[in-house]
């Protein structure tokens, strides 16, 4: 296994070779512009020598044209090469980056995933510049960050998690193929992949006429037949009467023949690109049984996606070659473009369909990519154990998670604890000072659960837990447009997770200063009253607060709850926190030291 530092100096390496490779190529761009420039002046002097003062033969000037027009084509492939160079050099200065804690707002943060009414992708800062998605994801598609999301947002079955450890294990080390894969992906991403793709591949066929394909090329056959007539006998009459009844079928399909078309031609490209991706994809040979199922699954009729793709190619290429001169003569009485329209509906009729499965293959890949970069780069991160089955006969929740720590917090700066919830205990309540890290345990437990539902390593020593449901209420504000209180949000947001505690996967709740909206008798018997409609439902959870009295609710539940807390130390006027949890309450509050500290008369 590579630790960290390992990673650190591979993407340096990697870093440096790329920049020189860049640097290369951008010479080589410069050179052949030069040279391209001086061969377009050589041509005008040639030209100018043979065809106006009749000083050289006539054919010099082709010489440097010839030239030229290599060059052109030879420049294209240079350009191509540094456009990926220099993509490659970003995918290893974003890897630096991570490592040195300066990610935040390098990747996309993915702010069209946001939703506040979700049970707790804002509590827990999966969205977001400088949030989970940021640090995570690698996808270059929309289809890459949109399987990825869908991962964070819900948990996933246990035997599919187990499946994406093995997928993550193949892919660690192959540094080569993630690369590739960024920067291939970064092609169809800007072309606008997904949507429009997706809607040509499976719209209804436009040609869809019985007998129009057969009778298309009748009479074609019938014209070829007639001018051979016409040639050999002499008699016209055929050829016109051939003639006449394609230009009347011709006009009758015009529009639809037209509009299969130039979709053809605007959906080529997009899919072209997409075969490159696939294409490396084909090329790699993968050892996980889900990513070798995947990788299977992409062939059609025993042809991989990248072949079936460039069949389509060609017919692009045999309709743009309706522009050709012959052919704007030969093309309308032989029913040239009708025909390949017909081929291309007849390619969609095929092929079509697989589109949105080669799209979904991508971003299944892209997805375990980012996950597979993260472990990479996290080497002490583990995957997390599932109890279930056998293991765990009572069938009970469980999440036992041991040196528990914050991914989106620099290593430096992040203290470990120990969170466990089994065997019987259900509720640890947290109490502690302000600003004693409360909240941010609650976030610790809650993103590291959102991690191992989805597949990826967790922040943790060790992290054994059961399928569980996530529901937060950590980050509740009151709203002036919608009229609402922050306590009337915060018990709307309860009543959501109690909604989630009814259902089949149980339930971990973490409730930041329960109630801190109400007073303090009706905040003791409404939260007694929440905690215990969440025991009872066999959920899991963690509730911190402030307000010592609120401790008092653990004493009545027996072993089912535990008293936990934060400390902080008062030195020389500086209050201080180490953010190590303890068992017990806490005894005493920073609240008044903090207000003199700042100053105030208290």
């Amino acid at each position: 296994m590579q630790t960290g530092t390992s990673a650190a100096a591979e993407y340096a390496l990697r870093l440096e070779a790329r920049r020189a490779a860049s640097g290369r190529l951008e010479r080589r761009h410069l050179l052949i512009g030069n040279l391209r420039l001086t061969l377009f002046l050589a041509f005008g002097a040639l030209a100018w020598l043979a065809f106006v003062e009749s000083a050289i033969p006539a054919w010099l000037p082709a010489a440097p044209a010839v030239l030229f027009v290599a060059l052109a084509v030879y420049h294209e492939t240079v350009i191509r090469r540094q456009r990926s160079a220099r993509r490659a050099e970003r995918v290893y200065e974003n890897g630096i980056a991570r490592l040195e804690d300066r990610w935040a707002g390098l990747g996309e943060a993915g702010e069209r995933f946001r939703d506040s009414t979700h049970p707790y992708s804002e509590d827990l800062d999966l969205f977001g510049k400088g949030g989970l998605f940021d640090l995570l994801s690698s996808a270059r598609t929309r289809t890459g960050e949109n399987t990825l999301a869908e991962w964070l947002l819900a948990p996933s079955p246990v035997p599919e998690i187990r499946e994406r450890h093995r997928a993550i294990d193949d892919l660690r080390p192959r540094l080569d193929f993630r690369e590739d894969l960024a920067v291939l992906a970064e092609d169809v991403r800007a072309a606008g992949e997904g949507g429009g793709l997706v809607k040509w591949a499976e719209e209804p066929p436009a040609l869809a006429l019985r007998g129009a394909r057969v009778a298309a090329a009748l009479l074609s056959c019938a014209v070829v037949a007639a001018a051979i007539a016409w040639a050999a006998t002499g008699h016209r009459a055929p050829f016109t009467v051939a003639l006449t009844f394609v230009g009347g079928f011709g006009l009758w399909l015009r529009a639809r023949v037209l509009h299969v078309l130039h979709a053809a031609e605007h959906a080529a490209g997009g899919l072209s690109l997409l075969a490159s991706v696939l294409k490396r994809v084909e090329t790699e040979s993968f050892t996980s049984p889900g990513l070798v199922t995947l990788r299977q699954a992409l062939d059609t009729d025993g042809l991989p996606p990248s072949k079936k793709i460039a069949r389509l190619n060609r017919l692009v290429e045999l309709i743009d070659s309706r522009d050709n001169v012959a052919l704007r003569i030969a093309g309308p009485p032989l029913l040239y473009g009708t025909h390949l329209a017909f081929a291309a509906e007849a390619w969609r009729a095929r092929a079509g369909n697989h589109v949105r499965q080669w799209l979904d293959a991508v971003g299944k890949i892209e997805a375990l990519s980012s996950l597979a970069a993260y472990a990479y780069e996290h080497s002490d991160d583990v995957f997390p154990e599932f109890d279930e089955g056998d293991a765990n006969p009572e069938n009970s929740a469980c999440f036992d998670g041991e040196k528990l720590g914050h991914p989106l917090l620099p290593a430096a700066r992040s203290v470990r604890n120990d969170v466990r919830l089994c065997e019987g205990l259900q509720l640890l309540l947290v109490s502690g000072s302000n600003m004693s890290g409360k909240s941010t345990l609650l976030r610790t437990v809650g993103i590291n659960t959102a991690l191992a539902m989805a597949g990826a390593p967790v922040r943790a020593a060790r992290l054994r837990l059961t399928p569980l449901a996530l529901g937060a209420s950590i980050r509740v504000t009151d709203s002036l447009q919608g009229g609402s209180s922050r306590f009337y949000a915060e018990i709307t947001r309860l009543r959501r997770i109690l909604d989630i505690a009814r259902g089949p996967v149980p339930l971990l709740f973490l409730l930041d200063e329960l109630l801190n909206g109400t007073n303090s008798h009706d905040r003791r018997i409404g939260a007694e009253g929440i905690v215990r409609g969440f025991l009872e439902r066999g959920a899991l959870g963690l509730v911190t607060t402030h307000d010592l009295a609120l401790a008092e609710i653990v004493e009545p539940m027996g072993k089912a709850a535990a008293n936990v807390h934060f400390e902080d130390h008062l030195e020389g006027g500086v209050i201080t926190f180490d953010y190590k949890l303890r068992e017990g309450i806490v005894r005493k509050s920073n609240a008044l030291e903090m207000m003199r500290a700042i100053g105030l008369d208290v």
